[in-house]
């Protein structure tokens, strides 16, 4: 018989994360649900038989734990408010519920009556059943007096205060699981349900009257409108400003370390393969004194130092910061701020994510936006994504070569951005077919996040990173490179040279700079510098630069995301966004001064901004009739 399998099942928000990590450790893996993107995590917990549990659970003092150490798969099934199948999440919830053997349902204490819901449903399986009644330290703080017993009873399966972050009671949790009893739930209608959680918090709960702390209050201002909008963006400003000079710091750090100890071994590897012919070519790439890896354009090279060397430092600050904010309660609240901005592009607040982490590198973004619930979030946050935000390194480089022309032209040239980010939204939106769920989330109380808890989140996303994307990078490069020696990249060079001339009106030498940025877009704007371009030129071939296919290590990465399929369609709108805005910043910046450019392009933006708003209304009201 193999393992028993214990499900941890809850809403959103409501601590299973750190009881999971508090009962497995570090070794966890993180996978894809059979035919979908919904990821759950699945880890290995100890016990031992036992027919008591006077030791509150503590099996390795307890004299009646008898035999051998036995082990049991624990997995973190995606958080769900209800037991829908209509809904994706819902339906894997359930299919994973029927597998189960053993369902912990994790509630939160502080908001009893909310969770009950779901309690109520997973009675209905018959299966062993225990209840994790979690944040039990916040329930003290809060003056709310919950009779356990009497809960337990009118559940009919047994229920443990717990606190993930301070481990409180998980010894006992882990010592009962295994005796849970068969829950004897049977099935009610929402209305029935709902009475007769109405009458459990009656019973089993008492309030006592207290005034907001200074930390609630403090809570209610980070969420409202006014004032949690501009905290928000000064928030997201201050940790876009930590991600990149600590990225920066690590980039910094591990270009010395490949000098000494990875260039070695590439020379050594180089005289092995005679130091040129196609072999090397594609391994290695052209080596020069000292080893420029960014632009050596080999598997070995290139490949391994874009993916330890430039993207694994962002991503790893990237997690840091976010794992904090995650297990601190404020990424809900952004969420929610963004959520009527994104809703006008067919998506919600939670899509800021993927984005947010695409500024630091693109790669990253798009691995993010499996976290999206529907596949049609998925596609139009990845195309936009991909399409309109430059990655840090690019970014850098931008700064550079178009600062260099005047700020205006910097101000123009990401005002345009921002005109395509809102254009290119409002399309995919209003045609992409699919359905885009509600935001509907818990927005938890601020808490202070376990260190132990943070530092095995991190461990367990770095892997996962690792694992995934690092073989897409290299097989990217290796792609690219088989292009480059066989010649492709040079016929495609001349194939679009009429659009680049013609339409973009960009002299014949930018097309190798185009071509470049398949590679590396960051190398590619560089490229531009001694073509001696006009302001209007450089602004335009810049912005082509940005829109146009992502870089090879994001194509990768985005062909496992989404799919062939769906892969061949984000490129056919990348292309087509990519020629109609480069002819008309083109016409714009030939038309008229810079001021005005800078002037028209908001006016239009705005001119989208009420439209979008308009739209997002009268759907919503269509769906509400």
């Amino acid at each position: 018989m193999g393992m028993k399998k214990v499900l941890l099942i809850g809403n959103p928000n409501v601590g299973k994360s750190a009881i999971f990590s508090q009962l497995t450790g570090v070794s966890v893996t993180t996978s894809n649900y059979p035919g979908t993107t919904v990821t759950y995590t699945r880890g290995a917990m100890s016990y031992r038989p036992c027919q008591t549990v006077v030791c509150g659970g503590d099996c390795r003092r307890c004299a009646s734990a008898r035999g051998d150490w036995d082990r049991a798969e624990v997995i973190d099934v995606p958080g769900t408010y209800r037991l829908d199948p209509r809904a994706q999440a819902e339906r894997i919830a359930v299919d994973m519920i029927r597998e189960g053997d053993i369902l912990v349902n994790v509630i939160d204490a502080t908001n009893l009556e909310r969770n009950l819901n779901l309690t109520l449903q997973l009675l209905e399986f018959g299966k062993p059943t225990i209840v994790a009644l979690n944040m039990w330290d916040e329930v003290r703080h809060k003056g709310v007096d919950i009779d356990v017993p009497a809960l337990s009873e009118r559940l009919g399966v047994p229920v443990i205060p717990t606190s993930g972050i301070s481990g409180e009671g998980l010894m006992e949790l882990r010592g009962r699981m295994m005796q849970a009893p068969k829950a004897a739930g049977e099935p009610l209608t929402d209305d029935e349900r709902w009475e007769r959680i109405g009458r459990i918090v009656t019973d089993v709960q008492n309030l006592s009257h207290r005034h907001h702390t200074f930390l609630e209050r403090i809570q209610d201002m980070m969420i409202h409108p006014v004032t949690g909008a501009p905290f928000a963006l000064i928030s997201l400003a201050f940790i876009f400003y930590v991600i990149i000079q600590a990225g920066e710091w690590l980039v910094g750090w591990l270009d010395q370390l490949f000098a000494l100890a990875y260039t070695p071994l590439v020379n050594l590897v180089s005289g092995w393969l005679g130091g040129g012919g196609f072999f090397h070519d594609i391994l290695l790439g052209q080596l020069g004194a000292p080893i420029d890896y960014e632009a050596a354009m080999g598997v070995l090279t290139t490949g391994v130092y874009v993916a330890l060397g430039l993207v694994l430092p962002y991503v790893l600050v990237f997690y840091l910061v976010m794992g904090f904010l995650e297990d601190l309660g404020y990424l809900p609240r952004v969420a929610i701020l963004f959520d009527r901005l994104f809703h006008m592009v067919g998506l919600h607040g939670y899509s800021v994510l993927p984005m947010m982490l695409a500024s630091g590198c693109n790669v990253p973004g798009v691995l993010a936006i499996r976290n999206l619930e529907s596949r049609r979030e998925r596609f139009i946050t990845a195309v936009i994504t991909c399409t309109t935000i430059p990655c840090m390194a690019q970014t850098a480089i931008i700064l550079r070569a178009v600062g260099a022309r005047g700020t205006v032209f910097v101000l123009i040239l990401f005002s345009a951005l921002v005109l395509v980010w809102i254009a290119l939204g409002l399309l995919l939106g209003a045609t992409v077919k699919g359905s885009t769920p509600t935001l509907l989330i818990e927005v938890p109380p601020y808490r202070l996040p376990s260190l132990k808890t943070q530092f095995q989140k991190l461990w367990m996303r770095l892997r996962s990173f690792l694992r995934e994307a690092i073989p897409y990078m290299l097989g990217g490069i290796l792609f690219i490179n088989l292009l480059n020696v066989t010649g492709v990249i040079h016929w495609l060079g001349n194939l679009v040279r009429p659009l680049v001339s013609g339409i973009w009106g960009l002299p014949d030498e930018s097309v190798a700079a185009l071509i470049l940025g398949i590679i590396r877009k960051d190398a590619a704007v560089a490229l531009l510098e001694p073509l001696m371009l006009t302001n209007a030129q450089v602004v335009t071939a810049t912005l082509v630069l940005i829109l146009y296919f992502p870089c090879a290590a994001t194509f990768a990465v985005l062909a496992k995301e989404l799919g062939i399929k769906d892969l061949v369609r984000a490129f056919s709108i990348m292309a087509a966004t990519t020629l109609v805005a480069g002819a008309l910043i083109r016409f714009i910046m030939g038309a008229f001064a810079p001021g005005l450019v800078l002037a028209l392009l908001w006016v239009i933006t705005i001119g989208l901004f009420i439209l979008g708003s308009y739209m997002g209304h009268h759907s919503n009201r269509r769906q509400t009739l």
